[in-house]
């Protein structure tokens, strides 16, 4: 007889979604699992019941920002019982801007520049979702007081400082960002880097974007932040990379205020664990 005591793995076919084909993908944050159908055309995302709620509220955005005319995943099943809570996603074809070399990503710099536009262009009363300044503050204290910030997502010269340290010179800057973020909040994507932008790699246009679960009103600095960032470990050298940064300003449509792109790429390692 066989023993069926044991923690059963998580998996679309265990938490409902029925179909037999799914291949793991590849582990997530918070503990979830992603799958990929065996025709690629869906994702199934499985978390335990303990980050049930978190997944639902990503249901949620996908689905809103589906409304919004901007390219994202589609919603095609939702399943939530004691065992966990499944979302199944749409496939977006294309392939992850992370992946493409530096000639293809500066042929797609354009594009991906009026992409985020259209996405920060999205009337801020419609989104029903908020991503405020005071709600990352809060979520970094967590993170910090429970030792639990990840050195590899710090900027290599913080990498050795305490933690507490590094948030307590963010949190000197919070009532100027403040401001700032009051004059200036958008539709942000939350977690705006490369791997989470899809090209279509015969046109170099955005297909869409995925991971949609940080998605919320925010200061736009929270979002070109991480791209910038994360942008220069494509580039070649340090000159191109300021090129790029220069040519995004100039497409988006703004002056760059590198204080303020310097306090949300700083504040953001803060906010996982």
């Amino acid at each position: 007889m066989s023993d069926h005591s044991g923690p059963q793995v998580l998996s679309p076919v265990l938490l409902g979604a029925g179909e037999s084909d799914w291949l793991p993908v590849t582990a997530g944050e918070s503990g979830a699992v992603v799958f990929r159908s065996g025709d690629a055309t869906q994702y199934a995302k499985c978390v335990s019941a303990t980050n049930a709620a978190d997944l639902k509220a990503e249901r949620d955005r996908v689905a809103w920002l589906n409304d919004q005319g901007v390219p994202g995943p589609q919603v095609l099943d939702w399943h939530s019982g004691d065992a966990g809570a499944c979302l199944v996603t749409r496939a977006i074809s294309g392939i992850p801007a992370d992946q493409v070399p530096a000639e293809d990503l500066r042929g797609a710099w354009e594009p991906i520049a009026d992409a985020v536009h259209r996405l920060h262009e999205v009337p801020v009363s419609q989104c029903p979702f908020r991503r405020s300044l005071d709600a990352m503050v809060a979520v970094a204290r967590d993170v910090v007081a429970r030792d639990a910030v990840n050195p590899e997502f710090l900027p290599v010269e913080q990498q050795h400082m305490p933690t507490s340290e590094l948030l307590d010179r963010l949190t000197r800057q919070v009532p100027r960002r403040r401001e700032q973020e009051v004059a200036d909040t958008v539709v942000c994507h939350g977690d705006l880097c490369l791997p989470n932008i899809i090209l279509d790699p015969q046109t170099l246009d955005v297909s869409g974007f995925i991971d949609l679960g940080r998605l919320g009103l925010a200061d736009r600095y929270a979002d070109l932040a991480l791209l910038l960032v994360n942008a220069r470990e494509t580039w070649p050298d340090e000159e191109r990379g300021r090129a790029a940064d220069m040519a995004f300003a100039e497409r988006y449509g703004i002056a760059l205020d590198h204080d303020r792109l310097r306090f949300y790429l700083h504040l953001d390692p803060l906010t996982w664990g």
